[in-house]
């Protein structure tokens, strides 16, 4: 029997899938897709995430981050490593990730140094975004290390 494949749930997936229906055309459709991922294909992976994620999901209204927390409280807690600090410098310091943005290299590293096989998230703009997807392999895996494949729930659906 084989394990399921691992998969980082980023906080972007767990924020659009508790949020109200947007009235953004496209947002709706992302929001849509994502209650359909966690429905039909969160069961055929292993899932993680980190208390930075936690910390993230607890942002912000009191409400919306209950429901935030309340859809993430079985999935299991993943350790920031002094690998994952290593790799979130290397990251910031080849300017994959804005300055701005620190959070986000640290879930590429947190992903990254524990082995997993994806990273969910509808951050487009600094993680799930194909420019730097190949910059950061050729980062990561030089290190000895896998880089997760980086993807949004529209194309984590399966066949």
């Amino acid at each position: 029997m084989t394990a399921n494949p691992s998969v980082y749930i980023e906080t972007s997936v767990v924020s659009y899938l508790t949020a109200r229906p947007s009235r953004d055309f496209l947002v709706l459709a992302h929001q849509r897709m994502t209650s359909d991922w966690w429905t039909n294909r969160l069961p055929q992976f292993s899932p993680d995430i980190s208390h930075l994620v936690v910390d993230e999901a607890s942002a912000g209204d009191p409400s919306a981050a209950e429901l935030r927390l309340q859809a993430l409280v079985a999935i299991l807690r993943l350790r920031f490593t002094e690998e994952a600090k290593h790799l979130a410098a290397l990251i910031l310091e080849m300017k994959l990730v804005p300055r701005k943005a620190p959070a986000d290299d640290l879930h590429i590293a947190i992903a990254t140094s524990h082995g997993l096989d994806y990273l969910l998230t509808w951050n487009c703009k600094h993680i799930a975004n194909a420019e730097k997807r190949t910059a950061l392999v050729e980062l990561i895996e030089p290190n000895q290390v896998a880089c997760p494949v980086i993807c949004t729930p529209e194309e984590l659906m399966g066949a």
